[in-house]
Parts: structure tokens; C-alpha cells; sequence
């Protein structure tokens, strides 16, 4: 038979047991991955992105970041976040061609003017819009990270016209969209996992692939193909996704920081990306990579199976149109 004095004590220690039970509920670490190394813009873009959430939610909010494919190539990770085993995502366009119709737009070749034309599109309605439509399919769209400009490299020679494309193995993205890019050029594609793709060219099971500056060279990819053409084909942006259940565990207000936070991390990643961008340029032909530049018009000319292919129907013929109306 419990006395008063037992009583007050039980009250006491359950009562200590529900604070910690609450404080603890509150403090959350999510799992960021990402398959590039540490360091990398992206990389460092979502540790400041964890920096304002730790900041701002009196360190409730943390961010933990996997580099370097760490929990996986981002074909199976997209999977896991959709189920909330992981909580955030950095993942190129490409891989959701196929599941994000929509998604299919701006990784369009030649889609965009230029670098400055790309970011005003997808910060814009436009950009807004397409984050929407990753909710259909669990995950929520925070932000629009540069991918730079990819062009093709490869072991066997300049690439000057698309001429020159024909016969080559080049590694692609699993992407419907960027096979019909490099069949279009007379090349036949090879979708290949990123972490594959370096003893792939140099076992000669690719001849080539197509990348940015950043990419290329910290992969050391250029050590293995030296032929580096400067098609500038894609200005796809990659896209920061997190897991829907994972943020429809956190009250408004909570999301609401989730949100801003990552927006703010765009201009950190862009500042780094662009310093990167020069420095890996200058990397890769201090290490004997051989640049070269193309009459673009020919490759753009050669495209027109892949729009027919891919933009279809009446709403991504308009958004086709939007993007090009920007100016």
C-alpha cells in the first residue's frame, strides 16, 4: 500500500521520466547521403544547411552527413527515403526521369541558355512548381543545387562534331533521357552505376562518359580519359529531396525551418561550385586532360528525337515553352 511520502516519490520519478522522454523526442539527427566525396559543394551545402537547423532550433535539429555513396548509388537510395529509412537526399535529376515525368524537362539537353538562365528558371515558379510534384511520390522538395555543365570525355579521341561521338561506349546516368542523348549522337550508351565508372574506362568496358569539371576531375577520371570536349550538353540541376515521412514527423514550425534552411543553403553550395568549378578545371589540364570546345548547333540540330521522345504531352510541352521564355 503505497503512503503519501511513496507516492510523491513515484510522481516525482515519472514525471522526471516524461521530461526526458519528451526532450529526447525532440532531438533529432537526420541522415543526409549524397555519393559524392567529403568536401564536395553539395556536401558542404547540407552541413551549413544542418548549421542554421542546429542554430535555429537550439540544437534539437541536426544534420548528419553520409559522403561518398556511404548508404548507397543514388538509383537505391531514392528508394530508401521514400520509406523513411534515410531522412534527406542530394540526388541528380536524372534518376527520377522515369518515376517524375516532369523531371524530365530540365534535364533536357540544351534546355537551358546558360548557367544564369538555369538558376532564375529554378528559383523561380517554374522550380517551385516541379519541388511539388516530388510529394506525389513520398518525398518533399527542398531545394534546386547547380550540377554545372556536362560535356563527354573519353579515352579514344577529341570529340569535335557529333561524328565523332559514333561508336564510342559512353557511360550514362540510369536515365531513359540521357540513353536517347547519347544514341541520338551515333554512341552507344551504357547506363552504369557512378562508383563503376573509373575502372569501367579503365578496362576499356567504356570508352567514355559525360560529366562537369567537378566530377571529372574528383574522380580522377581524367587519368583515364584525357579527351575532354566541351559540349556543355546538360545544365540539369540536382534536387535536395527528404523523406515525406520523415518531415511529417516534425510540427509546422519545425518544417517550416527545415524548408528555409535548405533554400539559404543554395547560395552557400553555388559560391563553392563556382570556386570549385575553376579550380577542378585547372586540376585536370595540369594533369594532362586535353580540352577542347564544339560548334554546339550541330549537337542541339541532333536532339530533336529526344524532345519528341520525351516531352509528350501538353503539360510539359508548356513547361518546355515557360523555360525558354525566361529571359
Amino acid at each position: 500500500m503505497l503512503n503519501r511520502r511513496n507516492f510523491s516519490a513515484l510522481a516525482g520519478v515519472a514525471f522526471a521520466v516524461l521530461l526526458a522522454t519528451s526532450a529526447q523526442a525532440q532531438n533529432v539527427t537526420l541522415r543526409s547521403t549524397d555519393i559524392h566525396p567529403d568536401g564536395y559543394p553539395t556536401i558542404e551545402a547540407v552541413k551549413y544547411m544542418g548549421q542554421l537547423l542546429e542554430q535555429r532550433s537550439n540544437g534539437r535539429i541536426k544534420i548528419n552527413v553520409f559522403h561518398s555513396a556511404q548508404l548507397g548509388q543514388e538509383k537505391d537510395t531514392i528508394e530508401q527515403t521514400r520509406f523513411g529509412v534515410i531522412d534527406m537526399n542530394r540526388i541528380n535529376m536524372a534518376p527520377f526521369n522515369n518515376l517524375i515525368p516532369a523531371t524530365n524537362v530540365p534535364s533536357l539537353p540544351f534546355i537551358f541558355r546558360s548557367v544564369e538562365h538555369m538558376r532564375k528558371v529554378m528559383d523561380g515558379p517554374i522550380g517551385d512548381n516541379l519541388l511539388k510534384e516530388f510529394e506525389k511520390h513520398e518525398l518533399i522538395g527542398l531545394a534546386f543545387y547547380d550540377s554545372g555543365s556536362r560535356s563527354f570525355y573519353n579515352s579514344k579521341r577529341p570529340i569535335k562534331s557529333p561524328a565523332d561521338m559514333k561508336g564510342l561506349k559512353i557511360r550514362v546516368q540510369q536515365s531513359d533521357m540521357f540513353v536517347s542523348l547519347v544514341s541520338a549522337l551515333g554512341a552507344n550508351a551504357t547506363p552504369m552505376n557512378f562508383g563503376e565508372v573509373y575502372s569501367g574506362l579503365q578496362t576499356g568496358v567504356i570508352d567514355g562518359a559525360e560529366n562537369n569539371w567537378p566530377s571529372y576531375e574528383s574522380t580522377k577520371h581524367y587519368e583515364v580519359a584525357k579527351f575532354y570536349s566541351q559540349t556543355e550538353h546538360s545544365l540539369s540541376p540536382e534536387v535536395l529531396v527528404m523523406s515525406k515521412k520523415s518531415f511529417d514527423k516534425f510540427p509546422a514550425a519545425d518544417q517550416a525551418l527545415i524548408k528555409a534552411a535548405a533554400k539559404e543553403s543554395v547560395a552557400k553550395m553555388r559560391e563553392l561550385w563556382d570556386a570549385r568549378e575553376k579550380a577542378s578545371e585547372a586540376k585536370v589540364k595540369a594533369g594532362g586532360a586535353q580540352i577542347n570546345t564544339v560548334e554546339k548547333q550541330p549537337f542541339i540540330e541532333a536532339m530533336k528525337p529526344v524532345y519528341d521522345k520525351f516531352v509528350t504531352d501538353a503539360k510539359l510541352k508548356d513547361m518546355v515553352a515557360a523555360i525558354q521564355a525566361v529571359k
